[in-house]
């Protein structure tokens, strides 16, 4: 394997500024909650393993407008993603939706594209205070699409969805999960996602949890092979590039040009991309339909439960989430690497590969200069 450099430049200064922009010891920049793990669909990545019928042992309302209180509690706005399963498949979702907006959390909103996402429901989650839908498309036409969604017909719904929100007022986002049997769809998809009139392009590079165990993730140097492409592609496509659960996209990106991919990104519906890079746990927090709180959703370890403890808390104060934050806990190449504190590799692909979430991420194909520590 090719090693692979430094660009020429000093980037210390770039990754400086970049680090002192945000405080993730004190809050995360994104929260998503699992309101329901109810949903129609069987998708083949689905890292819920979501069921058709709602979970009994989920949050109630009034426990819900609780979590709501809470989370409000850290007190810097964050965006809060209202996802599942499919969050429509809960009644009260649009009364959550409206309490969180009016205690100023930010919030956005991923349904699943069934006979639910009708306009009247988006005109529904504008009402709500929700600034944003995400629409999940995994290829560039039906058939592959339908596959991965275990429904026939989905890709024809995700695009009545889309243009549902769309006549509402509300921006859009696609998110798309790459793996082995789907990563030739994204370049087709391209012209598309221009036309569908999106705000961002949110590639989730797959991690073998859930339902997606079943799938190939791809290579370490067929990631670096898409991240570098999706580099290119940001310049010029008329939607931000975001790339999830690949962290090494920034790394890829101060390499090649002394800056970092997508910093300080700003949205029209206040959505903006943070200028410090989110990792598992560093500036996110995912929040089960149960209310256990992990770092993330691809990364099923319980650092506490809502029902007992202060979300606040849990994020601030438990052991898992003040490790996951520091980079000096990394082991492997990882542990060594230069830009650890800029990418920290995906702790979620790590765990899923070896057990150990501060083990290396098997994704990165880059070889540190550091040399191994003694043991």
């Amino acid at each position: 394997m090719n090693r692979l450099r430094l660009v020429p430049g000093d980037h210390r200064a770039e990754r400086d500024r970049w680090l002192e922009q945000l405080d993730f010891e004190a809050a995360p920049f994104t929260i998503a909650w699992e309101v329901t793990r109810a949903c129609a669909y069987a998708c083949l990545h689905c890292r819920a393993d979501a069921q058709p019928r709602r979970d009994p042992l989920e949050l109630g309302t009034k426990e819900a407008v609780r979590l709501i209180d809470r989370l409000a509690g850290f007190g810097t706005r964050p965006i809060l993603v209202l996802t599942g399963g499919d969050p429509l498949m809960r009644r009260d979702l649009f009364a959550l939706a409206r309490h969180a907006d009016r205690r100023g959390l930010r919030v956005s909103l991923t349904p699943t594209a069934t006979a639910l996402a009708t306009r009247e429901r988006m005109r529904q989650a504008r009402q709500a205070g929700v600034r944003r839908v995400a629409f999940s498309v995994d290829a560039a036409s039906g058939p592959p699409h339908d596959r991965f969604r275990g429904f026939e017909g989905s890709f024809q719904r995700t695009l009545e969805g889309m243009d549902a929100a769309r006549a509402e007022g509300l921006p859009l986002q696609v998110n798309t999960a790459v793996c082995s049997e789907n990563v030739d769809e994204l370049e087709p998809m391209v012209p598309l996602l221009a036309d569908w009139g999106i705000v961002q392009w949110s590639v989730f590079f797959l991690v073998p949890t859930g339902r997606g165990r079943q799938l190939t993730m791809l290579s370490a140097i067929e990631h670096e092979r898409v991240l570098n492409w999706m580099l290119d592609l940001s310049r010029h496509a008329p939607y931000d590039v975001k790339a999830t659960a690949a962290p090494h996209y920034r790394r890829i990106a101060l390499q090649r040009s002394g800056r970092l991919a997508g910093a300080g990104f700003r949205f029209a519906d206040g959505l903006n991309r943070p200028g410090k890079g989110v990792n598992d746990g560093r500036g996110f927090m995912f929040i089960s339909h149960r209310g256990d709180v992990m770092p993330s959703g691809f990364l099923p370890i319980r650092a506490g439960n809502v029902r007992e403890q202060d979300p606040v808390d849990i994020y601030r104060h438990s052991p898992l989430f003040r490790e996951l934050r520091d980079p000096q806990a990394l082991g492997g190449k990882c542990g060594r690497c230069e830009f650890r504190d800029v990418c920290g590799g995906s702790r979620a692909r790590a765990y899923a590969a070896s057990g150990d979430h501060l083990a290396s991420d098997p994704s990165c194909a880059y070889q540190p200069e550091a040399p191994l520590r003694a043991a």
